[in-house]
């Protein structure tokens, strides 16, 4: 039995990660080919910071990333705190239906609903063009806030009720004893959080399509462009990169995570 359990899991992590292995493998290859290895090179990575268009996609994809993933953690972090210091039970159990809805929520929905607002909205002020970078960015704060909030609200269920309260009886006032005794322990989710709205934001191809303009373009509405035609290999270069940047960025968060619960033992 735990033969079988074994075998499940490798095949498991095979299908997972077998099509990236063949992507960065073939990131190196020196020809034009997803089909014969011609030798190793840094040629496509060459291209990639060449394509001055995949650039400026990219660029427009981590600038929207951060900025959505970082409003969502703001909203979200509010958000969580207030649902948490709900008392009445059956407000708080709707709260979280609503919020758990753009989670389950089709993309295409979401998406072609965003933008019928959106247009309806300039109709009403009579303005033209009004897709564009603020409309998606707008959008991804919205889809990104439940990732958010169901990230914080099991911190926040962990902490003592009454820790706040004694920050105040020792002078803090309540935003001091906030950022002072409720802060610090929920830091977790809000990383967590932050990363998830920054993955997902960077991700994201359906509602940035239906919510964006002919002026600004991201990475994903830029490579189903390609599709049209053929994905040249210096996607493959770039995917590797984003894909290694993440996978530090997941480590040093880890590293970090478990340094401060060691310290935190020790304290204790």
């Amino acid at each position: 039995m735990k033969a079988v359990r074994r075998i499940y899991t490798v095949l498991v992590y095979v299908f997972l990660y077998l099509p990236i292995a063949v992507m960065i493998f073939y990131s190196f290859n020196s020809i034009n080919s997803t089909g014969v290895f011609g030798g190793f090179s840094l040629r496509w990575y060459g291209e990639l910071f060449r394509d001055k268009e995949t650039l400026t996609a990219l660029y427009n994809t981590l600038i929207l990333a951060v900025i959505s993933s970082l409003t969502a953690t703001v909203i979200g972090t509010a958000a969580a705190v207030g649902i948490d210091k709900m008392r009445t039970r059956w407000l708080k159990s709707l709260t979280l239906t609503v919020t758990n809805i753009p989670m389950t929520n089709p993309d295409t929905v979401t998406g072609v609903s965003m933008m019928l607002l959106f247009v309806f909205g300039a109709q009403l002020v009579n303005a033209k063009g009004i897709l564009g970078f603020g409309t998606i960015l707008i959008a991804h704060i919205t889809f990104n806030l439940p990732y958010v909030i169901l990230s914080i609200l099991p911190k926040l269920r962990q902490i003592d009720p009454h820790l706040q309260e004694a920050a105040q009886d020792l002078g803090c006032t309540p935003v001091k004893s906030f950022f002072k005794a409720v802060f610090p322990t929920i830091m977790p989710g809000v990383i967590t959080g932050t990363i998830m709205a920054f993955t997902l934001s960077l991700d994201d191809f359906v509602i940035t399509y239906f919510t964006s303009g002919p002026e600004f373009q991201t990475l994903p509405i830029r490579i189903f462009s390609m599709t049209k035609k053929r994905v040249t290999p210096d996607m493959y270069a770039l995917s590797t990169l984003l894909f290694g940047a993440i996978l530090l960025l997941l480590i040093a968060i880890n590293v970090l995570q478990a340094h401060g619960e060691r310290r935190q033992g020790k304290k204790n």
